[in-house]
């Protein structure tokens, strides 16, 4: 069974040291803080306070002498028992109610910094991770905290202060024995509870991976809608979601039988304990040592400290997982991107927009070399392709100028400054793209281009549509720029999300304009009069094309031909088809076979 990337096995010991990580977002309410353990004590107090009054009540009712003297004392008893009542309710909601805020701002907190730490982890680490099992643990992790909170603080603690309290009471009031029934007891519950849920927690690990892989299974299938019904895998997906399911299913059947072994060694436990204190308590009634009041302050005592203790089970494993649970979101914040900006990084001043690659070499893996030692210049406002077959490298240089990578040597350069040098914030916003895989956000047409800059007017919105030519598209749209483009823009063609993608770049001003086979989805007619907005675009603008299709870059001022990571050839179109070398040769096959179709 796959596991997800992030998922740690509860079985590990428990990392404490959690608590020290937490603390900092716990502390934003510190005075909610303490009114909340104000009000935490308030309630317990009033929890031990019950059945002592419950005690005078009965013992006072049992009196053979019943004058109206007599009968207004358990009257008042009984009165006070139910304020005591009221009391540990009232002041646990309160205490809710205080402490909730804090958990809530606390998950908001922790969520967003792990939101923004995702976005700034390296390429490779999104290219290799699983979208649905990352999410369930993140979801997983935030939730923890409420639930680490609400039962570590307001609940085991709480129990085992009360523990504490009455232990001492029973010693004090009644005698060793039924403090060491009560102390036994309890060590004994906590000791089987701890070690029959550390050995079921393996069954909730493989739930929980199994509910994970399940979720990344269904999620990558649905993203992937189109592909499986091109290759008809519908019943293939569906075969291998159904393994997933059987797995989950064999684990909740194993986790569901566990929990029973658990809850019955519980069970016995606490039958063990109560037996043996009411016969404890009715030997001392029929001594005439206790009164009935005494039995029945026993009685409540301990189903009152039982009471808490039956769950846990329940909260010591869901506390570990929990924690676990947190630490897996704080060892993703602990992940540092390989790429990151230097500790005196500063602003890219752009003021040419000269482009330079300085025998670059990289690879993703050493066997493997992607780039050997590339070089060239891209001079202000030239337009340069780069041009070779699949796998030369064209798009990998793409990357490195938007520094989603380093290079392993060598150094890319904007006017001057390398781009290690300087903020990838800086870097980026300089530079425009239009990708050859155009993803959208499942968002409205306007909203799609306005990413490119969100803070851009209608008016500014409209001028981008011209020029990509959209305008006639979004005028035969019922909702027009309002429509709504489908999950990754599943609802446009391939042409018209390519057109899309050339808007938001456009909007977004940069200096810089990179295109990654920006017309490769374009029928001849759109794409002549794409390529007349995109040449107009890219006026006193840096331009960057990578391309395939060698008929959209013959108006370069300069072309690079790759071969195996190496420029093997660069000039202009004509003196190119003039050497007669790989450019020539790829030229002439590409010509061969638009004249066979």
């Amino acid at each position: 069974m796959r596991r997800s990337r992030f998922a740690e096995n509860t079985d590990a010991p428990i990392r404490w040291d959690v608590f020290k990580q937490l603390w900092p977002y716990l502390m934003e309410f510190r005075q909610r803080v303490i009114l909340a353990m104000l009000c935490l004590v308030g309630a317990k107090l009033a929890s031990i306070g019950l059945p002592y009054v419950l005690k005078y009540a009965v013992d006072s009712l049992n009196q053979e002498n019943k004058t109206a003297l007599v009968l207004a004392v358990p009257l008042s008893l009984v009165i006070a028992y139910g304020v005591l009542r009221l009391l540990n309710v009232l002041l646990g909601e309160v205490r809710d109610t205080l402490f909730g805020r804090v958990t809530e701002r606390a998950m908001r907190r922790l969520g967003l910094t792990v939101f923004r730490h995702l976005h700034q982890l390296d390429l490779g680490f999104h290219l290799s991770r699983q979208t649905g099992g990352l999410s369930r643990d993140i979801e997983r992790g935030t939730s923890g905290i409420s639930f680490l909170m609400r039962f570590m603080v307001f609940n085991i603690g709480p129990t085992l202060f009360e523990i504490a309290v009455v232990v001492v009471l029973m010693l004090t009031q009644y005698g060793p024995s039924f403090a060491l029934i009560i102390l036994l007891s309890v060590i004994i519950y906590v000791a089987y509870t701890m070690k029959a849920t550390h050995w079921r927690t393996r069954y909730v690990t493989m739930m929980n991976q199994a509910d994970s892989t399940t979720n990344s299974r269904a999620v990558d299938s649905l993203l992937n809608f189109e592909t499986v019904k091109y290759f008809n895998n519908e019943n293939f997906e569906a075969n291998r979601y159904d393994k997933d399911l059987a797995n989950w299913e064999h684990a909740r059947r194993k986790n569901r039988l566990s929990l029973f072994a658990l809850n019955g060694g519980q069970a016995f436990i606490i039958a063990i304990a109560m037996t043996s204190m009411m016969g404890n308590a009715a030997l001392g009634v029929a001594r005439g040592e206790m009164t009935i009041g005494d039995f029945v302050l026993i009685n409540a005592f301990t189903m009152q400290i039982f009471m808490p203790l039956n769950f846990l089970g329940f909260v010591y494993r869901e506390i570990r997982g929990s924690l676990a649970n947190i630490d897996n979101l704080f060892q993703l914040l602990d992940k540092k991107p390989k790429v990151s900006d230097q500790e005196n990084a500063g602003e890219l001043n752009i003021t040419r927009a000269a482009i330079k690659f300085d025998n670059v070499h990289f690879h993703y893996d050493a066997k493997r070399p992607i780039l050997k030692g590339v070089s060239f210049d891209v001079e202000p406002g030239q337009k340069v392709a780069i041009v070779g077959e699949s796998g030369a490298g064209k798009s990998t240089l793409m990357k490195l100028l938007f520094r989603f990578y380093d290079p392993n040597s060598g150094n890319v350069s904007i006017d001057g400054q390398d781009i290690r040098t300087v903020t990838q914030d800086s870097l980026r916003k300089h530079i425009g793209i239009v990708p050859q895989d155009t993803v959208l956000f499942n968002d409205t047409l306007i909203e799609n281009i306005r990413y490119g800059r969100p803070d851009a007017t209608d008016e500014d919105v409209s001028q981008v549509i011209s020029m990509a030519h959209l305008s006639h598209f979004i005028d035969s749209l019922p909702e027009g720029l309002q429509t709504q483009v489908g999950e990754r823009g599943l609802k446009l063609s391939g042409g018209e999300k390519q057109r899309v993608a050339i808007a938001r770049a456009l909007l977004k001003g940069p200096q810089i304009l990179v295109f990654d086979e920006a017309t490769s989805s374009l029928d001849s007619q759109s794409e002549q009069a794409i390529l007349q907005a995109l040449r107009e675009a890219a006026k006193n603008h840096t331009s960057l094309v990578i391309a395939h299709r060698l008929s959209t870059v013959i108006d370069a001022d300069v072309i690079l031909v790759m071969h195996q990571g190496e420029i093997v050839e660069s000039g202009s179109h004509a003196a190119l088809l003039s050497a007669g070398g790989r450019y020539a040769d790829l030229w002439y096959a590409q010509q061969k076979q638009q004249t066979e179709l």
